[in-house]
């Protein structure tokens, strides 16, 4: 078995396990705090959880990023890392969910994300979306490199991939905002200062519509820029070299 192979494998075991964790803490979750199932609006959260909950979110990221630099070779290959383990964490997160809860009962049913800075909401399939992309960027890299490719992000592509995940959070966070346009900026969100549960300045919050056009574009900002690399990598009088 190629080293490359066997570090995939682990990182996908990995991500899997942390998926399952995920899930686990969301388990005990929703036996508190919605014994008749999850939905919106969302219960308040006593201000020591919340906090908890924060960082709790916060060490995932660092864990994902921790192993993507620990398993990667160079610096492209450890950022591809971070985003192939953040995906296949998110994935299977649903499916552990689905598993043990039987939820969510469709592809299209509503979740709150994330909650940094802001709560990020949508339908499941959004994320899972992404998570794909993310997964199809990570093994375009890999296998490019170890075909004795150089790989090589200009600026054009950074941004590109920088506007594309931008544009995605904002599809994320856009009902949310709409909400807050019309109840008031003073709901913002709860803060790790606050005094008071989290979630009780928007308790009546419901998520109305998912910006799908804007998620689209988002997605098609990302895709393009899979496919600039497939074309930079296959053009025989443009090869990809550290000088592009």
């Amino acid at each position: 078995m190629k080293p490359i192979t066997k570090t995939i494998l682990w990182l996908t075991a990995f991500s899997i396990a942390m998926g399952y964790l995920e899930t686990a803490v969301v388990v005990y979750l929703r036996k508190i705090y919605y014994p008749e199932g999850f939905q919106f609006p969302l219960t308040p959260i006593t201000a020591d959880i919340a906090i908890a909950e924060f960082w709790r979110e916060a060490a995932t990221v660092v864990m994902l990023v921790g192993i993507g630099v620990l398993a990667g070779k160079n610096s492209l290959q450890r950022f591809a890392f971070f985003i192939y383990s953040f995906a296949i964490w998110d994935i299977f997160y649903y499916v552990f969910l689905k598993v043990l809860l039987d939820w969510p009962e469709s592809l299209f049913t509503w979740d709150i994300l994330f909650l940094i800075p802001i709560p990020w909401v949508g339908p499941v399939i959004a994320p899972c979306i992404v998570s794909l992309t993310m997964i199809a960027l990570t093994l375009l890299i890999v296998c490019y490199q170890e075909s004795g490719k150089h790989v090589y992000f200009s600026f054009l592509d950074k941004m590109l991939l920088v506007t594309g995940s931008i544009v995605v959070i904002v599809s994320f966070v856009w009902d949310y905002i709409t909400y807050l346009s019309v109840n008031g900026a003073n709901k913002a969100a709860w803060t790790l200062s606050s005094n008071s549960d989290m979630f009780n300045e928007i308790s009546a919050y419901v998520p109305v519509s998912f910006n799908w056009w804007l998620f689209a574009l988002g997605e098609a900002i990302l895709l393009s820029q899979i496919f600039l690399l497939i074309k930079k990598s296959n053009s025989r009088s443009h090869p990809i070299t550290s000088n592009e």
